[in-house]
């Protein structure tokens, strides 16, 4: 594994104003419209101790705005309904969010939220072909791709399909593209760079043929599908997975894309064990070279206050299931999952800068 430490030097992380609630969501949906960050959604554990607590798994529909960086928090209005583990995308009209669940189904929605004079207006495009949850998306050149979830919340397999959308004729409705040359998966990292639409990651399902106990078969393989081709290609492996980390990737420069953290399975089968002892989440930023087809590790996920918003440990958590933004330039990862079960209200900005 090579570190690239001029750049891991460009990555200083810091917290914005905390989203106002005192455990905070994964899966919430999240982008910039009219210069404002929004949040919403997102589900958590009203205890914050995950499923083994003694409250079950709450879906949310509040939504909330951050005008300016050094602002206050502001509640705006409802989603649609209860939703989470939708792909979040910020477009040109606002933030797109597609598919989704809430605790009895998954959905084919896609709508677009718009932030203006303080109200939050919603616009329904044309619905995906099939329910999706927990799959991963980008924009490139004005279409939207969508990569990977899975149908229902019993699945016990995700979908190998790729999608998309023209925004500049969404009435056309999506259209299926030839899926990757890979295993199906959910909770990938989607990416767009360089006339290209980047898939990395991700977890595959399965059931256990003995006990029917759905498992997941974490993934480090990684692809390229090139729009004017209408062909794929397979990359460098990730240095390990990267599941559920936060997507898109980001942008940086022309030549490399940066992933933050992710769960690489290392204790998947020790959760239940684990609970409130999970070491947490991988903290490295790995960068994608596109130029070279080649991994870097570009420095971690680390706050300055160093620590959890719900233990005073000084221990350094790195959040997953939260959509990546990008706001003015800058890179945006609002609240998440800092531990099985576990969520963080903190929102983290830094400003990547090539060396």
């Amino acid at each position: 594994m090579v570190y690239d430490l001029a750049l891991a030097q460009s990555l200083t992380w810091r917290t914005l104003p905390s989203v106002p609630d005192p455990v905070g969501f994964a899966g919430s949906v999240a982008g910039i419209s009219n210069g404002a960050l929004l949040v919403g959604g997102g589900a958590n554990f009203p205890d914050n101790v995950g499923p083994w607590g003694k409250t079950p798994k709450t879906w949310y529909d509040d939504l909330f705005v951050l005008e300016k960086p050094d602002g206050s928090w502001k509640k705006v209005g409802k989603l649609p309904r209860k939703m989470g583990y939708s792909v979040a995308l910020t477009v040109p009209d606002g933030i797109l969010c597609i598919g989704g669940a809430d605790g009895e189904r998954h959905y084919p929605d896609v709508l677009v939220l718009q932030y203006q004079h303080g109200q939050v207006t919603a616009k329904s495009l044309s619905p995906l072909p099939l329910p999706l949850a927990n799959a991963c998306g980008a924009v490139l050149n004005g279409i939207v791709y969508v990569a990977g979830g899975i149908e229902t919340p019993t699945d016990t397999t995700a979908e190998n399909l790729f999608l998309s959308l023209d925004l500049r004729q969404p009435e056309a409705g999506w259209q299926r593209l030839p899926p990757w040359p890979g295993p199906g998966r959910m909770l990938a990292v989607a990416g767009a760079q360089a006339g290209k639409f980047f898939l990395f990651s991700g977890t595959e399902v399965f059931a256990e043929p003995k006990t029917g106990a759905i498992k997941r078969r974490y993934l480090a393989d990684a692809y390229a599908y090139d729009p004017a081709q209408r062909t794929w290609a397979r990359l460098a492996d990730l240095p390990n997975p990267t599941v559920a980390a936060p997507s898109p990737a980001f942008p940086l420069g022309q030549a490399q894309l940066l992933v933050p953290g992710g769960d690489d399975g290392a204790n998947a089968d020790r959760n239940l064990i684990l609970k409130e002892n999970h070491p947490g989440f991988r903290t490295e930023v790995l960068a994608y070279h596109t130029p070279t087809n080649t991994w870097t590790v570009t420095g971690n996920v680390i706050p300055k206050t160093g620590s959890n918003d719900r233990t005073e440990k000084p221990v350094l958590w790195a959040p997953v299931t939260t959509p990546a933004v990008v706001w003015d330039g800058k890179w945006v990862l609002p609240g998440g999952e800092v531990r099985p079960g576990f969520r963080t209200n903190r929102v983290l900005i830094t400003s990547p800068t090539t060396p």
